[in-house]
Formats: structure tokens, C-alpha cells, sequence
């Protein structure tokens, strides 16, 4: 029988996590010897190593990315059972890793979080913000307990729960001259400067398809947050297609205009995607159990 102990499991899980020895080992607050050591035992029970050194980073073989959920499973379960055995049995403890995409990150962290984080707040929440496409890539890799997404996505190892409807707008500074034109029509936006999220983004693709139905235009600039793409509207540098959840305040503050689209479909859902094989806690379904029930 294979003897591995919850520390080298915890120390495995770490480092696929942070990537480094020295960010496994600040996490657990051990000594990066000690990291390194527990690192080395495991490999050496398991008679394979789990990850592939380069350039002072540590990335998962294809044999530690199978063995990782396994690993993360066995943590959990650990977990459970001193919770459930203890006095502690109907208090949640724990950590959850969760992913974001920009608008859901920046803009609605409260509105998903703020449930569980009353009803819960021993547990801790990690956070990690990116595009849809960065926030699939950790769910496959297993980085992720939960993610929540603006775009759709479609692969046959993740689960797609819709969570809410959230829509586009397009935004122009007070001065634009479109801003003071009174039904727009698609033909008035022909040779018109715009301003998209970069490629991956679920706001970029459907930034793309809206403007496949207007005349031909110019992509000025391609930036990586909504935030920036707003002063760059500000400071009239082109048009661009926002979520309306991030613009609300701008808008009021009489420093962007919204333009009437309506010849434009720019809805979209967002979703809650978690991995078919990940490990269904106590915690997790507590945690998806707060969420709202799906509007539309």
C-alpha cells in the first residue's frame, strides 16, 4: 500500500495551484525545503513525477493533471469528515476557489457572493478574475471549485448552470455626433472607430457579431478591461459595446451616453460552469444552493 500522507497531498495540490515551490510553500506556511521534500516523497511513492520543470515554474504532466482532481477529492473528504466527526458538524468551514469573468468579477461580485458570504462567513472565498476563456482553462486544470461566466461555453467535461440575463450597450462621450441623432439607424454608424475587449473575452464575441450587422468600421484599440475601455470612450477615442451593469454610473454622471440600439441584439446569459468530475462537496453544494433562481 502506497503511504501518502494529507501533507503531501496538500503540498501537491499547492504548487498546481501557485505554480512555484516558494508559492506553495507561503500558503502553507512551511519552509520551501520543506515543500520541496513533501514534493519529492510523493513523486518517489508514486514512482512518476507530477510536473514539468521550466524556467524555476512547475507545470503539470499529463500524470499529475489526472491525478490532481483525485488529490483535491481526498483533501476535501478529509476535510468533511473532521467537520461531521467534530463539534462543528452544522458549521461550514473551509476554502472555495472561485473564477470570474470581468463583468461578473467587477461588477456583480456582490450581487453572486453576498448570500453565502452572510450565511456563511467562516468560509473563505478566493477569487480569481479573468476572461471566460482564462476562467475555462482553470476549470479544466482543475484550479477552480465554481466559475461564472459571460460567454457560452461548450465542453463535454464542464456543467453549464444559467444564472442570470445581462446585456450590452453602446457607449459614446456626450459630444459624439451619433449622441444628439434621434433614431439611430444601422446605416449611421458606417466607417465609425470602436473600441473592443481583447479575443477570449465573451464581451469581445459579442461585440463582434452586433457589429456584423452595421456598415464597416474601424478597431482602434483592443484593451483587456472594461475600466479602460471606458476612459478611452471618454476621451472620444471611438464607440465601443459595454455591459450596462458597468456603465450606470458613468452614464449618470453625464461622462457617457448610451446609444438606442435596437436593431441590435446584444443580451446574453450568465452562467455558473463547474467540471464533471470535480468533487461535490458539502461546502460547494452549500455554496450553489445560495444561488437565485435563473430569471427568464
Amino acid at each position: 500500500m502506497i503511504q501518502i500522507s494529507p501533507r503531501q497531498l496538500q503540498v501537491f495540490v499547492q504548487i498546481a495551484a501557485a505554480g512555484t515551490v516558494r508559492g506553495a510553500a507561503e500558503w502553507l506556511h512551511l519552509t520551501q525545503p520543506a515543500v520541496s521534500m513533501a514534493l519529492a516523497e510523493l513523486e518517489r511513492h508514486l514512482e512518476a513525477p507530477l510536473f514539468d520543470r521550466h524556467r524555476g515554474r512547475l507545470r503539470l504532466n499529463a500524470r499529475g493533471q489526472e491525478l490532481l482532481p483525485m488529490a483535491r477529492e481526498l483533501l476535501e473528504r478529509l476535510d468533511e469528515f473532521g467537520r461531521r466527526a467534530g463539534s462543528q458538524a452544522e458549521t461550514l468551514s473551509g476554502q472555495l476557489h472561485l473564477g470570474a469573468s470581468n463583468t461578473v468579477g467587477n461588477y456583480r461580485v456582490g450581487e453572486w457572493l453576498g448570500d453565502f458570504v452572510q450565511r456563511h462567513p467562516q468560509v473563505g472565498l478566493e477569487l480569481q478574475v479573468g476572461n471566460t476563456d482564462a476562467m475555462v482553462t482553470a476549470l479544466l486544470e482543475h484550479r477552480l471549485d465554481l466559475a461564472c461566466v459571460e460567454g457560452p461555453v461548450h465542453h463535454a467535461a464542464l456543467e453549464v448552470r444559467p444564472w442570470r440575463e445581462d446585456s450590452l450597450v453602446v457607449c459614446a462621450r456626450p459630444e459624439h455626433p451619433l449622441a444628439s441623432r434621434a433614431g439611430l439607424e444601422p446605416a449611421d454608424f458606417a466607417a465609425e472607430r470602436w473600441i473592443l475587449r481583447e479575443r477570449g473575452s465573451a464581451t469581445r464575441a459579442l461585440t463582434e457579431r452586433a457589429l456584423e450587422q452595421l456598415p464597416a468600421g474601424t478597431t482602434v484599440l483592443e484593451l483587456g478591461q472594461v475600466e479602460a475601455i471606458k476612459q478611452a470612450v471618454i476621451a472620444g477615442l471611438g464607440l465601443a459595446c459595454l455591459p450596462e451593469v458597468a456603465v450606470t454610473d458613468a452614464v449618470a454622471a453625464g461622462r457617457l451616453v448610451v446609444l438606442p440600439t435596437p436593431f441590435l441584439d446584444l443580451r446574453r446569459r450568465l452562467s455558473l460552469i463547474l467540471h464533471r468530475q470535480h468533487y461535490r462537496s458539502a461546502l460547494l453544494e452549500a455554496f450553489l444552493a445560495t444561488m437565485p433562481t435563473p430569471e427568464g
